[in-house]
């Protein structure tokens, strides 16, 4: 079948990508006091704001990009952007400033988009029936780059220097451009011309509003305690090889995600995705609970395991409604709305769990953002129409 070509040939130009965003992680602070910025709060206040840069820019531009896609094809928006940040990736390995390297990151998040057009491309060639189980594959791909990423990185800034990782990088995406380029085949659409029936079209976006909603808080689940996760593990553990028990905390959802992805899309095919993030929304709220309460960082880690599971479960869901909500000549526009609410996450967790915690303590950012998952629940419950399709999908 086509869909399972594309999607074989898909997963490792996502893994590529994923992978090449994520090299730079563990050595990021260490290159920019290598570019001239000694004060540990200086450091600090850069390695936030360059880290942060990409997911602005990207924010912003995910929806046009979409719109782009859907006339002129996805698979020239995926060589776009392996090219643009395969190019501005390289360039970072020889800035000589910090600020030259914040400017680098806005721009190189201005050329992302590669892995929601993925997504998208993915959809538009998979039946109803498979889309979940398609769709949780391919974000396996992605969920394994960004993980394995950072240790390729810290190893390979030991090997071949901090500039050299950023020429690695950026080889990476170029990598995963020619993939796209060479093994997948797409029938791009006849050039459309405006007319009212397309502007109307507009309107039936809509209904994915609820959808675009949940893409955000299940990011913004994921983030809000990530800035300061090894400052709350080590409030429960503080015995040897620290280090590595906080890198265990922090992959171990990762490590979830690879299962509940695909498995909760392929269930999501048969009882409706709908149910499924219901479940999953109300299962990862109570999964803060073991976290919140833990005693020990054992308990902690199941609790980070049970998030990642279910978390991992919503994305498929989400990207298998976008395609069901959304017309056919504004599916590509609709995951580009979907991709920049998930930035979107992003760029609130964060920001939402230090505030939380230096304004009150470290365990209410647990509280919050079982709230908010709880609230989304109530609201997909009662939100009827993401029943929509949901015999076709089950045949």
């Amino acid at each position: 079948m086509y869909w399972k070509r594309t999607l074989w040939v898909l997963w490792p130009a996502n893994f590529l990508q994923a992978a090449g965003m994520s090299l730079i992680i563990p050595f990021l602070p260490l290159y920019i006091e290598k570019l001239g910025v000694h004060q540990m709060s200086d450091v600090e206040r850069w390695t936030g704001w360059i880290f942060s840069a990409q997911f602005i820019t990207s924010f912003l531009f995910q929806p046009l990009w979409g719109s782009l896609a859907d006339k002129y094809g996805r698979k020239v928006m995926l060589i776009r952007s392996s090219i643009g940040m395969g190019i501005v990736t390289i360039l970072m390995g020889i800035v000589t400033s910090p600020l030259q390297l914040l400017i680098l990151r806005l721009i190189n998040g201005l050329f992302s988009g590669f892995i929601s057009m993925s997504i998208s491309l993915l959809a538009s060639v998979t039946p109803d029936k498979d889309s979940g189980k398609a769709l949780g594959t391919l974000q396996t791909g992605q969920i394994v780059g960004t993980l394995i990423g950072p240790l390729i990185g810290g190893i390979l800034s030991e090997l071949v220097g901090y500039n050299g990782v950023f020429f690695l990088t950026g080889s990476l995406i170029l990598l995963a451009g020619v993939v796209v380029m060479f093994f997948i085949k797409e029938n791009v659409p006849e050039k459309k011309e405006r007319s009212k029936k397309q502007k109307a079209d507009w309107k039936a976006l809509k209904p994915l509003l609820p959808v675009l909603i949940a893409s955000t808080v299940t990011q913004l689940a994921m983030m809000t305690i990530q800035p300061i996760i090894s400052l709350y593990t080590k409030t429960l553990y503080q015995g040897k090889h620290l280090a590595l028990i906080v890198g265990l905390v922090s992959a171990v959802t990762g490590i979830a995600n690879l299962i509940g992805s695909p498995t909760l899309g392929r269930i999501g095919d048969k009882i409706g995705q709908r149910k499924i993030l219901i479940i999953s929304l109300t299962m990862s709220a109570l999964a803060f609970l073991p976290q919140v309460l833990a005693p020990n960082v054992f308990v902690l880690l199941i609790g980070r395991f049970l998030l990642g599971l279910f978390i991992g479960g919503m994305i498929p869901s989400l990207n298998v409604l976008v395609k069901k909500l959304a017309p056919a000549n504004l599916q590509a526009t609709a995951f580009g709305f979907s991709s920049s609410a998930r930035f979107l996450g992003n760029l609130i967790g964060p920001l939402l769990g230090s505030s939380i915690a230096a304004a009150y303590n470290i365990k209410d950012i647990f509280y919050v953002t079982m709230l908010f998952l709880l609230m989304n629940m109530v609201m997909i419950f009662f939100n009827k129409n993401l029943e929509i399709n949901k015999k076709k999908v089950q045949q």
